[in-house]
């Protein structure tokens, strides 16, 4: 395979995982949300629970491609690049989080998400992988990885993989103040907190050297490796889990090797569909959502802090309800019953991205940061 040729899909790839990380954010009611379209309790893995994880994965890939023009090393245009995109991603994360900006409290306000999480894996991870040799780059991940379940175990106390007792909570208190922590286990824990974020490093860089792998090697002979390194991932991931348990809240170094073994193995069924056997039609919606998907990503966020926060219905008893609520209710749990009219709901809004961003690729536009 040359050199300078683009795999469209690796753009699927990418889009793929953005609609499916909108579809599981923007269920019509989070007590109607069928089983795989959830994240676990805890440990285990989920369908849902690959979508990050997947998207850090091809933010790597992307990245091998992106760094071609700085000849893969590190050089002040290089760095400046990379520091204003990290700056302007966890930027407009912070605007979400305080979107739309009213009754916003400074005292208890999130500062990390999933585009700041991006944003710190992407700009930490592209410093090292210009930086670093491709052999250095597999010791750094390692040792991270080594290094961040050593932390947590030894940190951790009594039970160290536990909700209560894993220590990227008091780490992640202790820096950014309890008050500014994610509260939806009931504590204060951020699942996209500093501390986790360490190993997210690891798989953007993972993510970089999967790019190189599918640039080198020849096409005939691209499939079988990947499908080999990525078995090789998911097992190595399963029997690491038998003494740390995969678990994405705290961004588990068997998580990390589990997810980017299974993205691999879709991986090498995409091209092997789309690049070699040239069935592209069925991938196309995903290229087109690959093509802009932090615009489409943060535009989902926007509307739907718009539909709950800005917009209320009240019924003839005076009581009022959400736009977000009223949507759901009235026009897809109506007809369709709870379970499938929250999915529709989630479907739907998939349907109208889409149209959004086919629009801006027709044109030729394409949001970037």
């Amino acid at each position: 395979m040359k050199k300078t040729e683009r795999l469209m899909a690796l753009d699927a790839f990418r889009g793929l995982t953005i609609a499916a990380m909108i579809t599981v954010n923007t269920p019509g009611s989070w007590g109607h949300v069928y089983a795989p379209l959830l994240h676990s309790k805890w440990n285990g893995c989920t369908p849902t629970d690959l979508v990050f994880p997947f998207f850090l994965f091809a933010v790597g890939v992307a990245m091998w491609f992106a760094f071609g023009k700085f000849d893969h090393k590190l050089s002040p245009e290089a760095g400046r690049k990379i520091l204003k995109r990290t700056v302007i991603i966890f930027g407009i994360g912070l605007l979400l989080n305080a979107f739309p900006f009213i009754q916003v409290e400074l005292e208890n306000f999130r500062i990390m998400g999933v585009l700041q999480r991006i944003a710190l894996a992407y700009g930490i991870g592209s410093l090292l992988c210009l930086w670093l040799s491709k052999a250095r780059l597999v010791i750094v991940s390692l040792a991270i990885l080594l290094a961040y379940w050593g932390l947590v175990f030894f940190l951790g106390g009594n039970h160290p993989y536990s909700l209560e007792g894993n220590p990227t909570m008091a780490f992640d208190s202790k820096i950014l103040g309890a008050d500014h922590l994610y509260k939806g286990f009931g504590i204060a824990f951020d699942p996209e907190g500093l501390f986790s974020t360490l190993p997210a490093i690891a798989t953007v860089i993972l993510g970089y050297l999967a790019g190189y792998l599918i640039e080198s090697t020849e096409r005939k002979k691209l499939v079988a490796k990947l499908l080999m390194f990525g078995s090789l991932g998911v097992i190595a991931g399963l029997i690491w889990s038998l003494g740390f348990p995969i678990n994405k809240p705290i961004w588990s170094s068997s998580y990390v090797v589990y997810t980017a073994g299974l993205a691999l193995l879709v991986l090498a069924v995409m091209i092997y569909l789309i690049d070699i056997l040239e069935y592209k039609k069925w991938a196309h919606p995903f290229l087109v959502f690959g093509m802009n998907p932090l615009f489409i990503y943060v535009l989902s966020g926007v509307w739907v802090r718009v539909i709950i926060y800005l917009v209320h219905f009240s019924d003839q008893a005076g009581n009022s309800t959400t736009g977000y609520v009223w949507l759901c209710k009235n026009v897809f749990a109506s007809w369709a019953g709870d379970m499938n009219g929250s999915l529709f709901f989630a479907l739907a809004h998939i349907v109208v991205y889409w149209l959004i961003v086919l629009f801006l690729y027709k044109r030729k536009i394409f949001i970037k940061i």
